[in-house]
């Protein structure tokens, strides 16, 4: 049994694995730790204050531990003291804390700063939050709302729209982990507890519609005589010889584009992994550069819309769905890795290489210091002249 210290220390707070409450002793302000197990076994640590308000007896929480150490608790009890003696520590729950709806802008602000211009990033967390949580916590304190709140959210759609329930719950854990770090309460209701409620029966993964690759070449002369805008014949064929996503090929600038070269180079801004990336551009992406050349009209965009901005974000999806080609943009770099793998004798990483996809082997990507850009060169070239045939 570990001893009780008469003052908490940062080493007794890092180390102490048994559940209960520690006061941090007389001159403290009421902050105690408290200490208790997960329904997964993990160790939970919070900090809380007890503090008389009005005459009334109050439970502050601080926030948890390590996201606050026992110095900030201290002086955040200091603070609420302070507050109280100028009548200024307000308890009452419309005025201190935030609905969820609040939280939530609170959030997406935060993370702002690290999605990628003009990505969906924002829109599909609005949009998800709006479909499925604002109806029932939107107008909700974030220290009132329950797990069972989020189980009655997530259990209609958990089994028929698997994947949406799990964005669903990952968005609302993340305003409530916010929620806590704030201190306004000390527990996440979409964390681990709701992970072990929730049924185990597996859903099949709902793959991206993809087409067998032999189909391809066919697709694409379907699309060149579809009589849709130019911009987005031109875009949706560059984005199947190059094997891009839909975001990269819509957000493409002149800039990027070395038609000497044969290269594009995309920003690191710009794509999903954060670096830069090349595309060797093949003989015919390049005659598709210089057709949209031609009709460029001085836009800095390589396929602008009629109105001269980035293509929108559904515009390859809708000619797809209006040729009823049965696949989605992203589903034709699916084909490409499939071609590469059957008739293509170009490695494994030289395929991967040629997606982006980012090198999970830690030790073997600090070795390689190349993309394997010349290889990729002539597999792209092969890929183009598989489409041509």
């Amino acid at each position: 049994m570990t001893q009780r210290p008469y003052r908490l220390s940062a080493r007794f707070v890092e180390t102490i694995k048994e559940p209960g409450t520690y006061g941090d002793g007389r001159g403290s302000g009421g902050l105690s730790l408290r200490v208790k197990r997960t329904a997964r076994g993990h160790l939970a640590k919070s900090w809380g204050q007890r503090i008389s308000v009005d005459g009334r007896p109050r439970n502050l929480g601080l926030g948890t531990w390590p996201h606050v150490s026992l110095a900030e608790a201290r002086q955040k009890c200091v603070l609420n003291l302070l507050a109280r003696q100028r009548g200024e520590l307000v308890t009452g729950r419309k005025r201190t804390v935030p609905t969820f709806e609040e939280a939530a802008e609170k959030v997406i602000a935060v993370h702002r700063a690290g999605w990628k211009d003009g990505s969906r990033s924002e829109a599909d967390w609005r949009g998800t939050l709006r479909d499925y949580a604002m109806p029932k916590l939107g107008r909700r304190p974030v220290d009132r709302i329950t797990t069972g709140d989020v189980m009655r959210i997530l259990l209609p759609i958990w089994n028929e729209k698997r994947v949406t329930a799990r964005r669903v719950r990952q968005r609302i854990a993340a305003v409530m982990r916010w929620a806590v770090a704030q201190g306004y309460r000390e527990d996440n209701p979409a964390g681990e507890a709701i992970g072990a409620a929730l049924p185990k029966n597996g859903v099949p993964a709902q793959h991206l519609a993809a087409l067998p690759y032999a189909e391809v070449a066919g697709t694409l002369e379907r699309v060149r005589g579809s009589g849709a805008y130019p911009g987005t014949v031109l875009a949706f064929e560059f984005l199947v010889l190059t094997a891009c996503r839909s975001g990269e090929v819509r957000g493409a600038r002149w800039e990027e584009m070395d038609l000497e070269a044969r290269e594009w180079r995309i920003p690191a801004e710009r794509m999903k992994t954060r670096r830069e990336h090349r595309v060797p551009l093949s003989t015919h992406a390049l005659a598709v550069l210089r057709e949209a050349r031609a009709s460029a009209d001085g836009s800095r965009w390589v396929f602008p819309s009629p109105r001269g901005r980035p293509l929108s974000g559904t515009a390859l999806v809708k000619l797809a769905r209006d040729l009823r080609i049965g696949a989605v943009p992203h589903g034709f770099r699916s084909s490409f890795r499939d071609w590469a793998a059957e008739r293509s004798d170009a490695p494994r990483e030289v395929c991967e290489l040629a997606l982006a996809h980012v090198n999970t082997d830690r030790v073997e990507a600090a070795y390689r210091r190349t993309d394997l850009f010349e290889r990729r060169r002539a597999l792209m070239e092969q890929w183009s002249a598989f489409l041509a045939e």
